[in-house]
């Protein structure tokens, strides 16, 4: 490494460049991690009282960890930003960062690393630091070193370069009365206080030294309250805290406490087995067998001896007797999936087991008796199927004693981030990857998706992302919606500033956009709106609701709308 290099580095303007202000929406970008614009003096303010509560070795601390961490992101950052430079060059992204954030200024006295040996050694001087200013303003002239954070930044930063613990110390302090700060960084085993200075960069338990107050405040608080946990609300394995999502929990939760038949509706992938299995566990027949079947993959000729066996010589190709999915999950639950695809024969099988508890295999006439909990699902209106003629009503009557409707992804907005993360986890554990998860920008790019696919969906982007993302960076927004890319890409749009929005709100514009419409038809605002609610009406046979979901707003906001133009 040349030390030449930081002192004739040029102006990082391809890190200014990455800097996005978006007033409208409250947000400052560093390509795609959010940044905050704050006070230099209130940070004094934390670290005031960080020591008057925590007392100095723990502000220290906690200032140091919070620095390490903001090193560690930057440096991430500093390979993304410039991939096409050597792992030297991009460590110097670290000193441009710290000038460029206000942070301190700095000036290099020695450096010499190699990633592949793992040697590391470097002399920074500091000028400038807003730690010391802060401090000075606060509490005067120091005994020792306080720049706490941009040492736990220093030893982060070099730390991800690396790939191995280094730290720093600050040997002389502008804050200690110094002319200015001088750090000094090495391997952290080559400290002969290497087990205090890692210490610094643990997590501080604090809460463990009130153990015995907090075990008497939750015992008492027990006393008075219900037993039952939040996480008693939720179904087993599922993930959720939204209001939605927990009625539908508690609805589920009810049911299992009897027998009675469920009905599951809701569009594809949000996730119908995954509550039908919760259904199960948590019932009295969680010990014994669960048989989720998707009537829609199987043939219309075979569904019934699927379902409920066949009798040896009942058809050609029936060389033997054998038990069907009901058979199997006798004293159990049975999931069937996709039910509007059963045929008339399987239909009125399944009206007989649900009313008589008994079933004949394909080609016998031995009755069978059946003890068999039924949970149903489909995300088409079996109302409607029955009205066309396509499904029994008698059946769709006794399937429908206990509906349930899971809401699609997109009510259940919140739900979201704890998804990724359940998702991040399964898949890292998977594919043996260990990524940092979801960049800022892609997280909110996910937060305005509209999900036509749902959890499902969502999934899959995530296992995606996993995937054509490397070790210990994060997953960008090209990774969920890579097509995203493709300046004719004629579903979504993602914005500058990490929003995605559907394009679907301009089909019957024939393809123009909203402006062309706009100057080729000499309309106004109010009459190009009117168009937008008309259409989005028709395409709903009126229903408020869905409309208000296709325009990307809310059902008030919808009907707000209409009576306007109504007035």
């Amino acid at each position: 490494m040349n030390n030449d290099k930081l002192h004739t580095l040029s102006t990082p303007k391809d890190l200014i460049s990455q800097i996005h202000f978006d007033y409208q929406e409250g947000k400052i970008w560093l390509a795609e991690q959010r940044m905050l614009l704050i006070h230099a003096s209130v940070m004094g303010s934390l670290r005031k009282e960080l020591i008057a509560t925590l007392g100095v070795e723990r502000a220290r601390g906690f200032m140091m960890r919070f620095g390490y961490q903001s090193g560690m992101k930057d440096a991430e950052l500093a390979r993304k930003l410039r991939p096409e430079i050597s792992t030297d060059e991009a460590f110097l992204i670290g000193p441009q960062l710290h000038a460029l954030k206000g942070m301190v200024n700095v000036a290099l006295e020695k450096l010499d690393f190699d990633v592949t040996s793992g040697n590391f050694y470097g002399e920074f001087n500091w000028y400038n630091s807003f730690e010391v200013d802060i401090h000075l303003a606060e509490f005067g002239v120091a005994e020792e070193p306080i720049c706490w954070l941009l040492i736990g930044y220093a030893s982060g930063f070099s730390s991800y370069y690396m790939g191995k613990k280094i730290i720093f110390k600050e040997v002389e302090c502008a804050g200690c009365g110094d002319k200015h700060c001088h750090i000094v960084g090495k391997p952290a085993e080559e400290w002969p206080d290497q087990e205090e200075l890692e210490q610094q960069l643990l997590p501080d338990h604090i809460i463990e030294e009130l153990f015995a107050l907090r075990y008497e405040i939750s015992t008492l608080r027990e006393s008075l309250v219900d037993n039952q946990s939040p996480s008693e609300e939720l179904l087993f394995n599922s993930v959720g805290q939204s209001k939605a999502f927990k009625q539908v929990c508690h609805l589920i939760k009810r049911a299992s406490e009897s027998t009675v038949t469920v009905l599951l509706q809701g569009e594809t992938g949000v996730g119908k087995e995954v509550v039908a299995r919760g259904l199960h566990l948590g019932s009295e027949r969680a010990d014994k067998a669960f048989i989720a079947v998707n009537c829609a993959c199987i043939p219309p000729d075979l569904i019934e001896a699927e379902l409920f066996g066949v009798r040896k010589g009942a058809y050609t190709g029936a060389t033997e007797s054998r038990e069907g999915k009901f058979e199997r999950a006798d004293g159990g639950t049975i999931f069937l999936d996709e039910v509007i695809e059963l045929s008339p024969r399987a239909q009125a099988t399944l009206l007989r087991v649900l009313q008589e508890g008994e079933m004949e295999r394909v080609g016998d006439n031995r009755t069978r008796k059946i003890d068999v909990r039924v949970v149903a699902a489909t995300n088409e209106d079996l109302a409607q199927a029955v009205q066309q003629g396509r499904f029994r009503a008698d059946l769709f009557y006794r399937l429908n004693v206990f509906p349930v409707v899971i809401p699609p992804l997109r009510e259940r907005i919140e739900d979201i981030p704890l998804l990724i993360e359940h998702f991040l986890e399964k898949y890292h554990n998977l594919y043996n990857k260990k990524t940092s998860g979801v960049s800022d920008r892609a997280l909110q790019a996910l937060l305005s998706y509209r999900w036509p696919g749902n959890i499902r969906e969502l999934e899959n982007m995530i296992e995606r992302g996993i995937i054509l993302t490397d070790n210990n960076q994060s997953i960008e927004m090209n990774s969920f919606f890579p097509s995203l890319t493709e300046p004719t890409h004629p579903l979504h749009i993602a914005t500058a500033t990490g929003k995605v929005e559907s394009a679907g709100l301009t089909e019957g514009l024939q393809g123009s956009s909203l402006v062309e419409q706009l100057l080729q038809s000499k309309l106004n605002l109010d009459e190009l709106e009117s168009q937008l609610l008309q259409q989005a009406m028709d395409k709903t046979d009126g229903n408020i609701a869905q409309a208000a979901r296709l325009l990307g707003i809310t059902r008030p906001q919808m009907a707000y709308r209409l009576k306007k133009q109504t007035s």
